[in-house]
């Protein structure tokens, strides 16, 4: 009886945290939902991009940002250079004639310091986070700042688009994900605010921003950090930005163990918000979306156990346990035909799976041995004019599909 239980109970923690409280946070944020006040305004807005050598792509980024659809009067672009060793930092003081602020930090402390201080030397009333791959929808700006009119907004989260121009197995279950993801932020910014936000395009007001301990991932602690001031942090999916997906299978897991480890050391910090009876909906949302999210790895593995050690109980525990065989052997096909070079097809989604489970166990298991992650290292795969074109007309096939 206890090993059923421990099936029953795993596999009501997994169907739960991915089906059940998206349709719980949806219904909830359908009944009592709260209002976002938007306006027209145009406050002063700061551009931060955070970058250490991305000397590919960083003149396309400030190209891109000088040519957003906002006053330029209001506009100011700081680069936050974290001891950059290529030719980023020459490639930026280039465009100190357009106005664009070259910030290189005295020494590599990771990208939540740069952010740091980097709004310490802006001027702007509302700081935009972006990163230096980032490019965005000529609107974008127009649209993040519209939701400050509303008081009770203290940060506000873009919509982030995927562009996958190898048409990788890894692209593809990277975007489904994120597809996922982006109904789960509607439901939770209408319910109230959101956990979390994308650091490739998000914004807070300045009079809300707080300093991001350096062992902290920023675009999710900026969230705890505007609930703790009695504010939300909200969704506006019509501030878009693109962004291109990992190409390689092994890029995205050490990516997501990044996150995931800073994200565990933070839900570690901010402990007490985890509290339903302080935080309430707050809590409930964190709970639900990061902690049980991320705990997931440890009940597949407890819902494969001990669904094999009841095979010979009943065919119904049979079945379960070589339904999940069947899962995980083809999401290893998946891993195979990717490192053959093959295309995976529908592979690629249990092959995401598994990868990104396979990411928050590790991640989690470098958080209980202590092995703080504090600087970042940009992934680039490719670094040719056909990879950056390909990225260009994706990026320009998606804007014309939405005007």
């Amino acid at each position: 009886m206890g090993i059923e239980l421990v099936l029953i109970f795993s596999v009501a923690v997994v169907v739960y945290t991915y089906a059940g409280y998206p349709l719980l946070a949806f219904v909830l944020s359908r009944w009592f939902g709260r209002p976002i006040h938007r306006s027209d305004i145009t406050p002063r807005v700061s551009v931060i991009i955070a970058a250490y050598n991305e000397e590919r792509d960083v003149a396309r980024k400030i190209e891109n940002t000088l040519a957003l659809d906002y006053p330029r009067d209001k506009l100011e672009i700081v680069v936050a250079s974290d001891c950059s060793t290529d030719h980023t930092d020459e490639i930026v003081t280039g465009y100190s004639e357009c106005g664009v602020l070259l910030h290189r930090l005295p020494e590599r402390l990771g990208k939540s310091v740069a952010q740091n201080h980097a709004a310490k030397v802006s001027v702007g009333d509302v700081l935009v986070f972006s990163d230096a791959t980032t490019m965005y929808e000529p609107a974008a700006l127009r649209k993040i700042v519209r939701s400050f009119a509303d008081p009770q907004v203290g940060c506000v989260a873009g919509d982030l688009v995927y562009i996958d121009p190898g048409a990788t197995a890894v692209g593809r279950g990277c975007r489904s994900y994120w597809s996922y993801e982006k109904l789960l932020k509607r439901s939770e910014s209408r319910l109230g605010s959101l956990i979390g936000v994308s650091g490739c395009l998000y914004a807070v007001r300045r009079s809300s921003f707080s300093p991001i301990q350096l062992d902290m991932s920023s675009d999710f602690v900026i969230a705890s950090e505007i609930h703790q001031q009695g504010l939300r942090t909200v969704y506006d999916q019509d501030a878009v930005s693109f962004e291109e997906t990992n190409g390689r299978g092994r890029d995205e897991f050490q990516m997501r163990v990044r996150v995931i480890e800073q994200t565990m050391s933070a839900l570690h910090r901010y402990s007490e918000l985890l509290d339903p009876r302080r935080h309430g909906l707050f809590a409930f949302q964190m709970i639900s979306h990061k902690v049980l999210r991320y705990s997931l790895p440890l009940f597949l593995i407890a819902a494969f156990i001990s669904s094999m050690l009841l095979m010979e109980a009943s065919n119904l525990y049979r079945l379960v346990f070589f339904v999940q065989a069947l899962f995980y052997a083809t999401a290893l096909a998946g891993w195979r035909c990717e490192r053959m070079g093959l295309r995976l097809g529908p592979l690629s989604l249990p092959y995401y799976f598994a990868l990104a489970n396979a990411a928050s166990l590790a991640g989690f298991l470098k958080f209980v041995r202590g092995e703080a992650h504090l600087t970042w290292e940009p992934l680039r795969e490719n670094n040719n004019e056909e990879s950056k074109n390909q990225i260009a007309v994706g990026t320009n096939n998606l804007l014309r599909g939405q005007s």
